[in-house]
């Protein structure tokens, strides 16, 4: 069942390094995305523009906390040095709660076969030279996942969500960007002009 715009949610999580990652966080936006399993070419792929551009977020008042469906020791390997919180949910617990599903679209789409070739590409000389490993050849819950990405207020509010139809339909950094601007703009009082031209906050047009 999918969540819709305005459903609160809450979480206690554990990343894969041992640490909390709360929702809501009273501090700010939380970006929770859904990924597919550790070492996924197109979520690594997606996962690294992210971290290239991770301060912007961080500015824009945004955590991040990403979700995969496998363990955490095999996710420990696939992300090392991602600058924000890795959640393992090898049950899929969560992926349920928020009904983020699996479909062969996700790798059928004509859309996704252009990134799945670039990513593989990129990883190529790093997998053969032993920097970076191969995912695991058996996925107990298959490749077949789709990607999710919800906005979360600091009041547990889903304010966007996004159910992707194949593998690499995600919110790129710009898209994250720019709902955390509406936002943060939504949340602040609107201004009033006073006489004199002066702005100032509360009231009512009268």
């Amino acid at each position: 069942m999918r969540m819709d715009v305005g459903t609160r949610v809450s979480a206690d999580l554990e990343t894969v390094r041992g640490a909390r990652a709360t929702i809501p966080d009273a501090g700010g936006l939380v970006h929770l995305q859904f990924r597919r399993f550790a070492g996924c070419p197109v979520c690594n792929l997606h996962l690294r523009s992210v971290a290239a551009r991770h301060r912007e977020i961080e500015a824009a008042g945004v955590r991040e906390v990403v979700v995969f469906h496998s363990p955490a020791e095999e996710l420990r390997v696939h992300t090392e040095g991602l600058p924000f919180a890795v959640v393992a949910d090898p049950r899929k617990r969560l992926y349920r709660e928020f009904g983020v599903e699996s479909a062969r679209r996700a790798l059928l789409d004509p859309r996704v076969w252009g990134p799945i070739l670039w990513s593989v590409a990129r990883d190529l000389v790093p997998v053969l030279l032993r920097r970076r490993p191969l995912p695991e050849r058996r996925q107990p819950h298959g490749r077949l996942g789709l990607p999710a990405d919800f906005l979360i207020s600091p009041d547990g509010r889903i304010l966007a969500a996004s159910y992707g139809v194949h593998a690499y339909d995600q919110w790129p950094v710009d898209r994250i960007l720019t709902l955390a601007a509406e936002a943060n703009g939504a949340a602040k009082p609107e201004a009033t002009t006073k006489p004199g031209g002066m702005a100032g906050g509360g009231g009512s047009h009268g």
